[in-house]
């Protein structure tokens, strides 16, 4: 087993493992000198961390460096794998250590499935210093992490790695197999976009390739056919899920047909709930689009009663349209804005009376306390428009709609022009006859 064991091959992620921080890509702005991770490792100074990135952009290796570099013992622990009784005993081997005068930096590599009292566990040790902590997660520490455990630990964003960062790595595959990857240009650039920043998924590919040693480099369809391409990077009921339609959302407000069609395709290749993106384009219609054209709402529903009746992939064509639809309308935030403008007012006001003359007087009591009195029947009027006062007494006159000069709102808003220059004139002459 011990002979097995120590001529078993490494991976080629593991074996190129970065041994210094200096050689760790993409990560530049918090490891190099003046970031705020390598300013800890100058002086030797390691405060507890929150590494918070996607994966295969180093966070398991900065940790390991990190304990060489500044000699803390390295303890990785596995938040899927571990429990209660695996962190007391880590705790209490640390005190030890720190009475022979060396520090533990405690490794928790997915922290974020760690529940809340579980978090809590740590607090005390990272407090007095009994350990360092360093977690990993590629979730929102905001949403998974105790406020308490946040607030002891700095939180570190780490970056994807971006397309020179992953053509470092195929250098050194390269140079560490004694291989050139048997790609052609395009084919090498594909290979890249496969592993979605994922440097760690990338190195695999590398590996796959070396086996295969075709009789000539692979172009993009045969690289296609060959390996298999990495799953996007979405999780419906985490923080890619509310960034993605954030994304769809603000490309629709801003009229950006083509970047609203990309974070679309985006989310249904996710595994998106397209049910989820229709009740959201109807958001979008309400909110952003409102009055300025009509017909964004009714286009909505009807996309997402066509998804309901076709399903999928058939009922998807209809959200393209309707993104598109919206995308290009003109916008308005009037309704949206005049609505909460609204609610405001009503819960400052309170419980003001409607005045007298606009309630009705089904009694004989009402009618005689003045209910109705001095009402006047808009559609008797010359205008059909009486210009009266509908607001509590007292209440000054409020203006929460203000339409814009963009698309139907136009027209609204010659409307509302209109009716304010009848209400002023009845104001000034109140008695015509």
């Amino acid at each position: 087993m011990t002979l097995f064991s120590a001529s078993a091959p490494r991976p080629l992620a593991d074996r190129l493992r970065p041994r210094t921080l200096g050689e760790v890509v993409g990560q530049d702005h918090l490891l190099k000198p003046a970031g705020p991770i390598g300013r800890m490792v100058t002086s030797h100074r390691l405060a507890s961390m929150i590494l918070w990135g996607p994966p295969g952009c180093g966070k398991t290796t900065i940790a390991r460096l990190l304990a060489d570099q500044t000699e803390f013992h390295f303890e990785p622990l596995s938040a899927v794998f571990s429990g209660v009784a695996d962190l007391r005993k880590v705790f209490e081997a640390a005190k030890q250590r720190r009475v022979a005068g060396r520090g533990t930096l405690l490794f928790i590599d997915e922290i974020h499935r760690f529940n809340r009292s579980q978090q809590d566990g740590f607090l005390p040790y990272v407090e007095d210093g009994t350990v360092t902590l360093v977690g990993a997660t590629t979730e929102n520490p905001s949403f998974e992490l105790n406020a308490a455990l946040l607030s002891r630990a700095q939180v570190f964003v780490l970056n994807r790695l971006d397309d020179a960062a992953l053509e470092l790595l195929l250098t050194r595959a390269e140079a560490e197999s004694g291989k050139t990857l048997p790609l052609d240009a395009d084919a090498r650039q594909s290979i890249k976009a496969m592993a979605d920043g994922d440097g760690r998924f990338l190195l695999n590919l590398c590996e796959e390739l070396f086996a295969l040693a075709p009789d000539r480099p692979l172009d993009t369809t045969a690289l296609a056919g060959t390996i298999q391409r990495r799953a996007p990077l979405y999780d419906k009921s985490q923080e890619g899920h509310y960034n993605l339609i954030s994304a769809l959302h603000k490309s629709v407000r801003g009229s950006d047909t083509d970047a609203a069609l990309y974070w679309l395709a985006r989310m249904l290749a996710g595994g998106e709930d397209p049910r989820f993106i229709a009740r959201r384009l109807v958001r979008m219609a309400v909110e952003d689009i409102g009055l300025a054209d009509p017909q964004a709402l009714p286009q909505a529903l009807a996309a997402w009663e066509t998804y309901e009746r076709l399903g999928s992939p058939e009922g998807e064509l209809a959200l393209t349209q309707c993104v598109i639809y919206m995308a290009t309308a003109p916008k308005s935030n009037a309704a949206y804005t005049a609505s909460k403008a609204a609610i405001r007012s009503a819960r400052e006001t309170g419980s003001l009376m409607p005045p007298m003359h606009i309630l009705n007087a089904p009694t004989r009591l009402m009618k005689g306390l003045g209910y109705g009195k001095g009402y006047e029947y808009d559609h008797d009027t010359p205008e059909g428009f009486s210009g009266q006062n509908y607001f509590p007494e007292g209440m000054p006159r409020q203006q929460f709609y203000r339409p814009p000069e963009r698309g139907f709102e136009r027209e609204i808003r010659k409307r509302l022009d209109y009716w304010s220059k009848l209400r002023a004139q009845r104001a000034a002459d109140p008695d015509p006859e």
